[in-house]
């Protein structure tokens, strides 16, 4: 039995020894991140002979020394470690405490039982069992009467050295190799007289994936040209198993379902292809990504395969054994062997170990980042002023009706609602609780009230915006600007609801005003104008330069654990550069430059500036959502993030995948020009953050 206890002391006075050549020897500022130790546990080795002479040897994480209380009224001792104590028990049960000191005063307790027995141990209980995540790992378990420890002789190699063990507790080993064994497990007290069990136990590799590919981050339609993922449309019957003679040499394959994740699986790979339904120009493409899993496989060659007879040519990825492989391959390393890209028909994959090994392969799709936006899109609103409706009986004329500077009061529930134009080209009617409603939706007169179906937002839609043209065309039933009964064959309701209306469109004002036009039928001209609504977080920001501006602590906005002080804006100096922009477009960038902030999940030891690492560069797509009503925002795009990379819904990097979206709690204040953040990261944990413009 362990019982875990943490302590949070405070450290008055400490000394460092530095035997370095770095210049600024006052900066502690990697203290901050310290945590207490972590896995703390002892490993006692009783002596067979009677005498209850016990050697303990407490291990852990972090920690630079223990008091180790033995629990039988004898002294605390400390001991560094790495080190050693013995001590000399009478029979019986004893509670073993042990305290873990870290370098800054955190404290972890645990309290492990110890029995000494002069009796040799009884009632021996072994359960073996092979990992359920660690291929060819197999787990030891023992309890017996009377036992301290145990030792397990787990069969690969002759004169082995046993793996110790705790009663109770759990003894792990990793084979080379596959197969039978005969693992024997000698239960120990104080006593000379030992307890054995054996068993021949077949132990198994894993060959399988337990978790999914990471999840591939939101595209752009025009930007990904998907052969096989659950994440995008893929190209339609495109055959992922044709038979080009695999069979015969005892390859195979199937459809793998992971937690209703299909995969493609390739058993005993000689070489195997995909057939895709319709030839694939991936000529405008930059990089084909795909995942590949494999127990067994050394490595892949990868053929995109021309149909017009120029042939096939490949890269080799070496492959990881029992974890996913991503690999974004640049196009170019294909054409630069002379394959052209516009008329791509196969792809073929052939594994380094011909036909005796297994791989498990997804998400596969070429991709090119997205294009720069047009300037539509945003979120948009008729302009609140007189004419910004009107009709008449010639292009851009208002002779029959013009909204006066009235009726942005008297249609206040129109004048609010929101046409949005998003990056990856779906449209949406933002129409809230009320809109404007007249005789042929059921309103009587005219005025404000519940969206009447279709036109309530909720269909789904998408736009195309012709800037050659001048026009922008709305597609999906009940998606419109301006007025819902103007649309191209005419007035609704003396005309069906259509599947799409085509607007003339001119922009000005940098991007920022909207003139529409339509002819609803023959001779009847609608005019809207339509300005850019600027949410109040839109622009460039950064960290506060000041104390206080990341925290991180045990409650909602607290800083209890820690808070950057006035020495980290100029110790991280790359972190409070960086820019994190809001663009009216609706997308969002992580501006980083040369260098940023990197801690050691990042490959950085110790914590100090580096050059910015993947997925957190602020290279991918990203797009933003702000919610003045929730007091949200939401980045979606992987590697994404406000303040630091490491905080997301989930928890902390690297301990959960990188999110493909995250939601930060936001509140505005000095005129929209200060941003305080507070995000939980899993469970109880409160990341705070103060941007300001």
């Amino acid at each position: 039995m362990k019982v875990l206890k943490y302590f949070l002391s405070i450290v008055l006075i400490f000394s460092l020894v530095f035997s370095c050549t770095k210049d600024n020897f006052n900066d502690i500022d990697f203290l901050s991140t310290v945590q207490a130790p972590t896995n703390v546990a002892a490993v006692y080795n009783i002596t067979q002979d009677n005498t209850g002479l016990v050697t303990i040897t407490p291990t852990s994480e972090g920690a630079i020394n223990y008091d180790i209380t033995f629990g039988d009224g004898a002294q605390l001792k400390n001991i560094k470690q790495g080190q050693t104590i013995d001590h000399i028990y009478g029979e019986g049960n004893y509670s073993v405490k042990i305290v873990a000191n870290g370098i800054t005063g955190l404290k972890t307790e645990i309290t492990q039982d110890l029995v000494v027995s002069f009796k040799a141990p009884t009632n021996l209980i072994v359960v073996i069992a092979n990992d359920i995540a660690k291929s060819k790992t197999v787990n030891v378990t023992a309890t017996a009467d009377y036992a301290t420890a145990y030792k397990v002789y787990f069969g690969e190699v002759a004169d082995e050295i046993p793996v110790m063990a705790n009663i109770g507790e759990t003894a792990s080993y990793t084979y080379q190799n596959a197969g039978t064994y005969t693992i024997r497990v000698v239960a120990i007290s104080a006593a000379i007289a030992t307890t054995e069990y054996t068993e021949d136990f077949v132990v198994t590799a894993i060959l399988q994936p337990l978790e999914s590919a990471p999840t591939p981050p939101a595209k752009n339609v025009a930007d990904v040209i998907s052969i096989f993922s659950n994440a995008y449309s893929n190209v339609a019957e495109t055959n992922y198993f044709p038979d080009w003679g695999q069979g015969s040499q005892g390859s195979s394959w199937a459809s793998f379902d992971l937690n209703g994740d299909q995969m493609l699986q390739y058993i005993k790979l000689s070489y195997q292809g995909i057939q895709f339904g319709s030839a694939v120009n991936a000529a405008s493409m930059q990089f084909l990504h795909i995942d590949v899993w494999t127990p067994d496989v050394t490595g892949i060659d990868i053929y995109p395969i021309d149909g017009g007879g120029a042939g096939e040519k490949f890269v080799h990825k070496d492959l990881i054994a029992n974890s996913w492989n991503s690999f974004d391959i640049p196009l170019t390393d294909f054409s630069n062997q002379g394959l052209p890209l516009n008329n791509l028909i196969q792809f073929k994959f052939v594994a380094s170990n011909w036909a005796a090994g297994t791989v498990f392969i997804d998400n596969i799709y070429f991709y090119k980042a997205p294009e720069p936006a047009s300037g539509l899109e945003g979120t948009w609103k008729l302009a609140p002023e007189a004419g910004a409706l009107k009709v008449g009986p010639s292009y851009g004329s208002g002779d029959w009706w013009t909204s006066d500077a009235q009726a942005v009061i008297d249609r206040s529930c129109l004048f609010d609602d929101e046409y949005v134009f998003s990056l990856d080209g779906t449209f949406s009617n933002v129409l809230g609780n009320q809109t404007w409603l007249e005789g042929w939706q059921g309103m009587t007169p005219d005025g404000c009230g519940t969206p009447v179906a279709p036109h309530t937002g909720s269909n789904a839609a998408t736009y195309l915006y012709d800037a050659t043209a001048g026009t922008i065309t709305l597609n999906g039933a009940g998606a419109y600007l301006g007025l819902p009964k103007a649309n191209n064959a005419g007035e609704l309701p003396n005309v069906p609801v259509p599947a799409s209306i085509v607007y003339d469109v001119v922009l000005s004002n940098n991007n920022n005003t909207m003139n529409i036009v339509i002819e609803a039928g023959s001779g009847v001209f609608w005019s809207f104008k339509l300005v850019r609504y600027v949410p109040p977080i839109a622009g460039t920001w950064k960290l506060a330069p000041e104390a206080g501006a990341l925290k991180v602590g045990p409650s909602y906005g607290s800083g209890d654990w820690w808070t950057s002080d006035a020495q980290a804006v100029i110790d991280r100096s790359c972190l409070f550069d960086d820019e994190y922009v809001f663009s009216l477009d609706g997308t969002f960038s992580n501006v980083l430059g040369n260098q940023t902030w990197l801690e050691g999940w990042q490959g950085m030891t110790p914590d100090g500036c580096g050059t910015p690492v993947a997925p957190h560069t602020g290279s991918n797509a990203a797009t933003y959502l702000y919610d003045a009503t929730a007091g949200t925002i939401t980045l979606n795009g992987a590697g994404a993030y406000l303040g630091l990379p490491k905080a997301n819904n989930a928890g902390e990097l690297p301990n959960v995948p990188v999110p493909a979206s995250i939601v930060y709690d936001v509140v505005l204040s000095n005129n929209n020009n200060t941003m305080n953040i507070v995000i939980e990261a899993g469970s109880g944990v409160f990341w705070s953050f103060k941007l300001v413009k």
